[in-house]
């Protein structure tokens, strides 16, 4: 007898300066919609972009910030953003920073869930936030509908970010753990796949391949190098316009600002020991050896 499987149900909301987790209620599914998620600067627009190259065939210049909104962001408000996804006519791939239990999952869709250590998400949460330009912080801070307190500048100093980050548990963001450990719980599902960071840096010909796979897509061999070429990260600073939400308009430095380095381990010779001792014994403590060890390098 075929075992019924268990579909993640949504169990609350999330809404603060950043989130509006009711939209999802709201949102028709469509039988091959694509959900990419991670918790924040984990790979996210890199995913989307390997996502776009796959639909569109290795086409120069796909506008994917356009094409693959976060759909749980609150501006644009919700009845705005979601006559814009009902009106796309090709197969959609949609962006979340929700954890599962506070988002709508569907059996009709394919998820794909992008982790990454939280010490070089961090890094990245710095430079997103330290240059974001007083329009950025307008936006999430002052426009109607915000839940919650502002989202504050950060300190001048990484490190002090990094240890309120994790003390708070993701502030001033979202709780990091719960979401890591969320999609980790729903990894065997059909329709769900784990992506690392680190993986996607030591072979992306071969995570393309099997994020194709995955979504059903059959590569052209003949636009092959092309699709590869275009998911680099040289390619996406260079097109970063195409990447970055509104062509980069929210930060200093524009598009280039907001897709910064693309790597990992800038924090080994910045933070203390006993700052990674107490990163790791909460990896540990939050999310279990094996999701903490699959966290730390894929």
């Amino acid at each position: 007898m075929e075992t019924q499987l268990a579909w993640p149900r949504k169990t609350r909301e999330l809404c603060n300066h950043h989130m509006d987790s009711t939209i999802w209620n709201d949102f028709r599914f469509r039988d091959d919609d694509i959900v990419i998620a991670t918790y924040a600067k984990s790979g996210t627009t890199w995913t989307q972009q390997i996502v776009g190259q796959l639909l569109f065939a290795g086409t120069e210049d796909v506008p994917v910030a356009e094409l693959s909104p976060w759909l749980d962001l609150r501006i644009p408000p919700k009845t705005e953003k979601l006559a814009v996804v009902e009106a796309q006519v090709q197969r959609r791939f949609l962006k979340t920073h929700l954890p599962v239990d506070a988002l709508v999952f569907s059996p009709r869709a394919k998820y794909i869930y992008i982790g990454r250590d939280g010490r070089d998400v961090v890094w990245s949460l710095f430079n997103h936030f330290i240059n974001g330009n007083d329009d950025f912080y307008a936006a999430l801070n002052d426009t109607p509908g915000r839940v919650g307190p502002p989202v504050p500048r950060p300190p001048d100093d990484v490190v002090q970010y990094f240890r309120e980050w994790l003390e708070g548990d993701g502030y001033p963001l979202w709780p990091f753990w719960e979401n890591i450990r969320s999609w980790w719980d729903i990894r065997d599902l059909p329709n769900v796949k784990l992506l690392h960071f680190s993986d996607l840096r030591a072979d992306l010909p071969g995570q393309i391949r099997e994020i194709a796979d995955f979504l059903d897509i059959e590569v052209d061999e003949d636009r092959w190098d092309a699709i590869v070429g275009h998911c680099s990260f040289y390619y996406i600073k260079a097109h970063a316009v195409n990447a970055a939400p509104l062509g980069g308009i929210f930060w200093k430095g524009g598009a280039q600002t907001f897709i910064n380095k693309g790597t990992n381990g800038r924090w080994r010779d910045v933070l203390t020991a006993e700052d990674n001792a107490r990163y790791l014994a909460l990896a540990d403590q939050k999310l279990g050896a094996d999701c903490a060890r699959w966290l730390a390098g894929g």
